[in-house]
């Protein structure tokens, strides 16, 4: 079965865009689109970059460094977790042959 594709348009810097997404997934993209014009925005105000593509590009840059830093605390909250639960685990067994050993 295939999925159907909607067509959403899109207003990124008061230019519109059309573009074809798998309909589940047109909220996502419209969030994206909110998120990369406020991006952008914020760079088009700032004043120090001209032109949509340099824009654009310093944008993509921008959030490419912050997926990066979100991916880092992710791997380090993993981290954190995995020896969170080898602890709890190391003491579950402990727990446990104490009290085989008192059975027996």
């Amino acid at each position: 079965m295939t999925e159907k594709n909607a067509q959403v348009s899109v207003r990124i810097l008061d230019k519109e865009y059309q573009v074809a997404c798998p309909a589940n997934e047109r909220t996502n993209l419209l969030d994206s689109a909110e998120i990369l014009n406020d991006k952008m925005r914020e760079i088009y105000d700032s004043g120090r970059i001209v032109g949509l593509d340099r824009i654009a590009v310093m944008a993509a840059l921008n959030m490419a460094n912050d997926l990066i830093h979100a991916s880092a605390r992710d791997q380090e909250l993993e981290g954190s977790i995995s020896d969170r639960l080898k602890i709890i685990s190391d003491r579950v067994d402990h727990v446990l042959r104490d009290t085989q050993q008192l059975d027996l």
